[in-house]
Parts: structure tokens; C-alpha cells; sequence
């Protein structure tokens, strides 16, 4: 039966670069419904260390790992977990999808089996993020039906063992971006669970202020007892983008890298162009 279903998720899903896109997609007949519809969540609370990050404007350096630490507001003056990236520019005009991942911080060690082909990931690979077979196959109809045109990724591990992938995907428009959207998230977890995860919870750690105008997100931790590792997971949508972070640590995970992570991988989101 595995291999029957494996076997579906190749004729369903090519694991290879998509180049075309699909007009007027209507979705998938029969699917399950998404659980969980999104309802008003409030105002998000100050965790007990958030990560603030200003949003960008034209043009501007992401130098923001760089700032003094009292220039962020939440954290404390002691070392807090966060990680030193490079700096990123602004990807100029033209620019395909691969530009706008996030890239590794300093002392991490490149996940050598997201570098895809030339920058670009087979949806396969990215499907094998889902745990269940049967759930691999529903997600990459979804992506085939709404139009799924590159998937672009990248990979490392921090010296503390701190596991994480990136992974942004283009569609169609924004309009079957945003319908992705609620196929696959909900209030309180993912519709179809990620791999070393089947229990979690919406992440309300983030502060209001690090929302990135333009991005759309819905972040998950894991609920304990955890098992070998912690998983901590965001998906984000940007006009016909969406991308999806996955932060894993054997014991657990801290939460300043993982909202760190999120919203840089948030703020170049945000100035991807047509959004």
C-alpha cells in the first residue's frame, strides 16, 4: 500500500522543476476539508522573548542581526539565541524566486540535499516534509491544480544542532496563493501534519510588531511532551508566494532563532516583486 501510494504522488506530482500553470483552478475534488478555519486571533502577546524587526522599506540593507540589542525591544541584555546573518541586499528588479531565500547564518552548515538542481528543489523533495503518504498526494494535487511553477530551497544546521529548512513556492497568482492558504493552515495547526510533529499549537510568541506588512503568516510549535525533537514550523504567503520554515533541535527548540528566522525570511518576501 506505501508503494501504491508513493507511486501516486510521481504520477501526481513531477519531481521536477513545474513550468506551467494552470488556468482557473477549481481545487480538488473529494478532498478533505480543511480543519481548523482561521478565526480572529486577537492581539498576539508579548512572549517572554520576542524578536522585533522593523519592516524594510525600498532599497534598504537587512544589516538587522547587527543592531544593538537594546534596540530591540522584549529581549533581554544577556545573550538571547539570536543568530548572526549576513547581510542581505534587496534582490534587484528581475530577480527569480531563488534570490528570495533566506540565506544560512554564520557557522551553519549548508543542508547539501535542499540545493535541488541549479537552486531549484524537485516537489517531491519538498513534499517529503508532509508525514504521511496519503497526505503528500492531497497537498501535491493541490499544487499541481493551482498552478505550481518553481520551488526554490535551502538547508543548514547551527554548531548547537539546531535543524532548519526553507522552502518557498510559486504559483499561479495570488488569488490560488491565498486558497492555498486555507487548504493547508488553521487555527490551531496545519491541515496535514509535518514530519516530527503530529500535535502542535498556534505560536502566539510573536509580538504584534514583527508582523511584515504584505506577509501573511501562521506559525505552529509542537505540543509537549515533545519527542525527540522540538518542531517549530511557519508558513507564509506574499502575493503568489508562499514559503514554509521548519526549525527542529533534539530536546527543543528556541524560540528567538525560530521568530528570527521568520520574520527575515518575512521581510524578503515582502519586497518580492507584483506582490
Amino acid at each position: 500500500m506505501s508503494e501504491q501510494r508513493e507511486a501516486g504522488v510521481a504520477e501526481a506530482v513531477a519531481d521536477e522543476v513545474v513550468e506551467g500553470a494552470v488556468e482557473s483552478p477549481t481545487g480538488i475534488t473529494g478532498a478533505p476539508p480543511a480543519r481548523g478555519r482561521r478565526v480572529l486571533r486577537g492581539v498576539l502577546r508579548w512572549g517572554a522573548a520576542v524578536v522585533v524587526f522593523g519592516v524594510l522599506g525600498a532599497g534598504t540593507a537587512y544589516g538587522i542581526t547587527r543592531m544593538e540589542r537594546t534596540d530591540v525591544p522584549g529581549l533581554a541584555t544577556e545573550s538571547d539565541g539570536r543568530w548572526e546573518y549576513p547581510e542581505v541586499q534587496r534582490p534587484v528588479t528581475g530577480s527569480d524566486l531563488r534570490s528570495y531565500v533566506l540565506p544560512a547564518p554564520e557557522g551553519a552548515v549548508e543542508d547539501t540535499a535542499l540545493r535541488g538542481r541549479d537552486g531549484w528543489l524537485g516537489v517531491k523533495d519538498f513534499l517529503a516534509v508532509y508525514a504521511s503518504a496519503e497526505d503528500r498526494v492531497t497537498v501535491g494535487q493541490y499544487l499541481t491544480d493551482y498552478g505550481l511553477r518553481h520551488v526554490a530551497a535551502r538547508g543548514w544546521t547551527t554548531p548547537d544542532g539546531t535543524r532548519t529548512a526553507v522552502y518557498l513556492l510559486r504559483l499561479d497568482d495570488p488569488a490560488v496563493t491565498a486558497r492555498l492558504r486555507e487548504n493547508l493552515t488553521g487555527y490551531d495547526d496545519p491541515v496535514y501534519p509535518a514530519r516530527g510533529a503530529t500535535e502542535t499549537t498556534f505560536d502566539d510568541a510573536f509580538a504584534a510588531e514583527s508582523n511584515v506588512a504584505g506577509v501573511d503568516r501562521d506559525a505552529y510549535d509542537e505540543k509537549r511532551p515533545y519527542g525527540a525533537e522540538q518542531l517549530r514550523q511557519a508558513y507564509l504567503f506574499a502575493g503568489d508566494v508562499m514559503a514554509v520554515v521548519l526549525q527542529s533541535r533534539k530536546g527543543s527548540a528556541g524560540a528567538v532563532p525560530f521568530q528570527q528566522t521568520v520574520v527575515l525570511q518575512s521581510q524578503l518576501l515582502a519586497s518580492v516583486p507584483g506582490r
